[in-house]
Protein backbone atom coordinates (compact mmCIF):
# COMPACT_ATOMS: atom_id res chain seq x y z
CA UNK A 1 0.00 0.00 0.00
CA UNK A 2 1.41 3.22 -0.89
CA UNK A 3 1.08 6.83 0.82
CA UNK A 4 0.74 10.14 -0.64
CA UNK A 5 1.68 13.26 0.25
CA UNK A 6 -1.22 15.29 1.31
CA UNK A 7 -2.00 18.02 -1.38
CA UNK A 8 -0.71 21.44 -0.87
CA UNK A 9 -2.91 24.03 -0.76
CA UNK A 10 -2.83 26.22 -3.94
CA UNK A 11 -1.65 29.67 -2.41
CA UNK A 12 1.66 27.81 -0.88
CA UNK A 13 2.26 26.31 -4.61
CA UNK A 14 2.46 29.53 -5.69
CA UNK A 15 4.62 31.44 -3.16
CA UNK A 16 6.88 28.38 -3.71
CA UNK A 17 6.98 29.00 -7.54
CA UNK A 18 7.81 32.69 -6.52
CA UNK A 19 10.60 31.78 -4.64
CA UNK A 20 11.92 29.73 -7.03
CA UNK A 21 11.69 31.93 -9.85
CA UNK A 22 13.30 34.71 -7.95
CA UNK A 23 16.21 32.14 -7.09
CA UNK A 24 16.56 31.38 -10.57
CA UNK A 25 16.60 34.91 -11.35
CA UNK A 26 18.72 36.18 -8.45
CA UNK A 27 21.42 32.99 -9.99
CA UNK A 28 21.24 35.00 -13.48
CA UNK A 29 21.39 38.47 -12.23
CA UNK A 30 24.90 37.21 -10.43
CA UNK A 31 26.00 35.08 -13.34
CA UNK A 32 25.82 38.41 -15.52
CA UNK A 33 27.80 40.30 -13.26
CA UNK A 34 30.25 37.63 -12.66
CA UNK A 35 30.84 37.48 -16.54
CA UNK A 36 31.01 41.53 -16.93
CA UNK A 37 33.30 42.02 -13.73
CA UNK A 38 35.46 39.59 -16.07
CA UNK A 39 34.87 41.36 -19.40
CA UNK A 40 36.37 44.22 -17.95
CA UNK A 41 39.61 43.86 -16.91
CA UNK A 42 41.67 46.59 -14.84
CA UNK A 43 44.68 48.36 -16.20
CA UNK A 44 48.18 46.51 -15.69
CA UNK A 45 50.11 47.92 -12.55
CA UNK A 46 52.19 50.24 -13.78
CA UNK A 47 49.77 51.45 -16.98
CA UNK A 48 49.61 55.13 -18.01
CA UNK A 49 46.44 54.69 -19.58
CA UNK A 50 43.42 56.52 -18.44
CA UNK A 51 40.39 58.57 -19.60
CA UNK A 52 42.17 60.07 -22.41
CA UNK A 53 42.26 56.67 -23.90
CA UNK A 54 38.58 55.63 -23.08
CA UNK A 55 38.78 54.25 -19.39
CA UNK A 56 35.49 55.07 -17.98
CA UNK A 57 34.86 57.06 -14.36
CA UNK A 58 32.51 55.65 -12.03
CA UNK A 59 29.36 57.01 -12.39
CA UNK A 60 29.95 57.64 -16.05
CA UNK A 61 26.49 57.95 -18.33
CA UNK A 62 25.81 58.46 -21.91
CA UNK A 63 24.72 62.19 -21.14
CA UNK A 64 28.61 62.94 -20.19
CA UNK A 65 30.15 63.05 -23.37
CA UNK A 66 33.19 65.70 -22.07
CA UNK A 67 34.79 62.09 -21.01
CA UNK A 68 36.40 60.45 -24.68
CA UNK A 69 34.67 57.34 -23.80
CA UNK A 70 31.36 58.96 -24.34
CA UNK A 71 31.96 61.82 -26.35
CA UNK A 72 34.16 60.17 -28.88
CA UNK A 73 31.25 57.42 -29.52
CA UNK A 74 29.64 57.40 -33.26
CA UNK A 75 27.06 60.04 -33.44
CA UNK A 76 24.29 58.09 -34.69
CA UNK A 77 24.70 55.66 -31.57
CA UNK A 78 25.38 58.40 -29.19
CA UNK A 79 21.93 59.79 -30.39
CA UNK A 80 19.75 57.00 -30.44
CA UNK A 81 21.48 55.94 -26.42
CA UNK A 82 20.44 59.21 -25.85
CA UNK A 83 17.10 58.88 -27.07
CA UNK A 84 16.64 55.20 -25.27
CA UNK A 85 17.97 56.40 -22.43
CA UNK A 86 15.71 59.09 -22.01
CA UNK A 87 12.91 57.18 -22.13
CA UNK A 88 14.17 54.17 -19.91
CA UNK A 89 14.74 57.17 -17.71
CA UNK A 90 11.28 57.74 -17.63
CA UNK A 91 10.44 54.33 -16.49
CA UNK A 92 13.03 55.15 -13.17
CA UNK A 93 16.09 53.31 -15.64
CA UNK A 94 19.38 55.18 -15.50
CA UNK A 95 21.78 54.01 -18.55
CA UNK A 96 25.90 53.63 -16.79
CA UNK A 97 28.42 52.99 -19.19
CA UNK A 98 30.94 50.45 -18.13
CA UNK A 99 32.90 51.08 -21.25
CA UNK A 100 32.71 52.89 -24.58
CA UNK A 101 34.86 54.03 -27.19
CA UNK A 102 38.78 52.98 -26.55
CA UNK A 103 42.21 53.68 -28.53
CA UNK A 104 43.70 50.82 -30.32
CA UNK A 105 46.43 51.04 -27.26
CA UNK A 106 43.43 50.36 -24.22
CA UNK A 107 42.05 47.76 -26.28
CA UNK A 108 45.82 46.35 -26.84
CA UNK A 109 46.27 46.36 -22.86
CA UNK A 110 42.63 45.20 -22.48
CA UNK A 111 43.17 42.25 -24.47
CA UNK A 112 46.79 41.45 -22.64
CA UNK A 113 45.08 41.34 -19.91
CA UNK A 114 42.12 38.79 -20.85
CA UNK A 115 44.98 36.39 -22.19
CA UNK A 116 46.20 36.91 -18.82
CA UNK A 117 43.39 35.84 -16.99
CA UNK A 118 41.68 33.49 -18.81
CA UNK A 119 44.44 31.74 -19.74
CA UNK A 120 44.82 31.83 -23.70
CA UNK A 121 44.20 33.77 -26.50
CA UNK A 122 41.71 31.44 -27.82
CA UNK A 123 39.75 31.72 -24.51
CA UNK A 124 40.67 35.94 -24.11
CA UNK A 125 38.83 35.93 -27.78
CA UNK A 126 35.78 35.07 -26.41
CA UNK A 127 35.45 38.56 -24.57
CA UNK A 128 38.02 41.00 -25.97
CA UNK A 129 38.25 41.81 -29.45
CA UNK A 130 42.02 43.29 -30.97
CA UNK A 131 42.22 46.78 -31.84
CA UNK A 132 42.13 46.26 -35.72
CA UNK A 133 38.41 44.81 -35.20
CA UNK A 134 37.30 46.50 -31.73
CA UNK A 135 33.92 48.27 -32.49
CA UNK A 136 34.51 49.96 -29.32
CA UNK A 137 37.70 51.28 -31.45
CA UNK A 138 35.69 52.47 -33.76
CA UNK A 139 33.36 54.09 -31.67
CA UNK A 140 30.94 51.62 -32.44
CA UNK A 141 29.82 49.94 -29.72
CA UNK A 142 28.85 50.40 -25.80
CA UNK A 143 29.21 48.69 -22.64
CA UNK A 144 26.06 49.23 -20.16
CA UNK A 145 26.28 48.60 -16.21
CA UNK A 146 24.07 47.70 -14.42
CA UNK A 147 21.01 45.01 -14.84
CA UNK A 148 18.05 46.87 -14.87
CA UNK A 149 19.35 48.78 -17.52
CA UNK A 150 20.45 45.89 -19.60
CA UNK A 151 16.64 44.63 -19.18
CA UNK A 152 15.00 47.56 -20.12
CA UNK A 153 17.35 47.62 -23.55
CA UNK A 154 16.38 44.09 -24.15
CA UNK A 155 13.54 44.87 -23.80
CA UNK A 156 12.76 48.20 -25.82
CA UNK A 157 16.64 48.42 -27.27
CA UNK A 158 15.20 47.64 -31.02
CA UNK A 159 13.02 50.59 -31.11
CA UNK A 160 16.16 52.72 -31.27
CA UNK A 161 18.04 50.31 -33.70
CA UNK A 162 20.38 49.47 -30.12
CA UNK A 163 21.07 45.54 -30.47
CA UNK A 164 22.64 43.05 -28.52
CA UNK A 165 25.52 41.52 -30.45
CA UNK A 166 26.77 38.35 -28.51
CA UNK A 167 24.80 36.15 -26.18
CA UNK A 168 27.39 35.93 -23.62
CA UNK A 169 27.79 39.73 -23.23
CA UNK A 170 24.30 41.67 -22.43
CA UNK A 171 25.68 45.00 -22.09
CA UNK A 172 27.34 45.16 -25.26
CA UNK A 173 24.83 46.82 -27.23
CA UNK A 174 25.44 48.59 -31.06
CA UNK A 175 23.53 50.50 -33.57
CA UNK A 176 21.68 48.64 -36.01
CA UNK A 177 19.09 50.90 -37.46
CA UNK A 178 17.15 48.93 -39.46
CA UNK A 179 16.23 47.28 -36.04
CA UNK A 180 13.85 49.90 -35.92
CA UNK A 181 11.71 48.13 -38.57
CA UNK A 182 12.70 44.75 -38.73
CA UNK A 183 13.66 43.95 -35.17
CA UNK A 184 17.23 42.89 -33.92
CA UNK A 185 19.40 40.54 -36.00
CA UNK A 186 20.50 37.08 -34.34
CA UNK A 187 22.85 37.59 -32.08
CA UNK A 188 26.13 35.99 -32.21
CA UNK A 189 27.15 33.14 -29.56
CA UNK A 190 30.61 35.04 -28.64
CA UNK A 191 32.92 37.22 -30.77
CA UNK A 192 34.24 34.39 -32.03
CA UNK A 193 31.31 33.85 -34.47
CA UNK A 194 31.33 36.94 -35.78
CA UNK A 195 32.95 37.60 -38.94
CA UNK A 196 33.99 41.00 -38.14
CA UNK A 197 36.26 39.32 -35.84
CA UNK A 198 38.00 37.58 -38.46
CA UNK A 199 40.36 40.77 -39.81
Amino acid sequence: MSVSAPAQPAGRRTRMSIRAALVVANVAIIGVFIHQTLAFPSFSAGSTLGEADGAVPEGLTVFDDHIPAVGNLDPALLGALRRAATDAGNDGVKFYVNSGWRTPAYQEQLLRDAVSKYGSEKEAARWVATPATSPHVAGQAIDIGRSDATAWLSEHGARYGLCQIYDNEPWHYELRPEAVTHGCPPRYADPTHDPRMQG
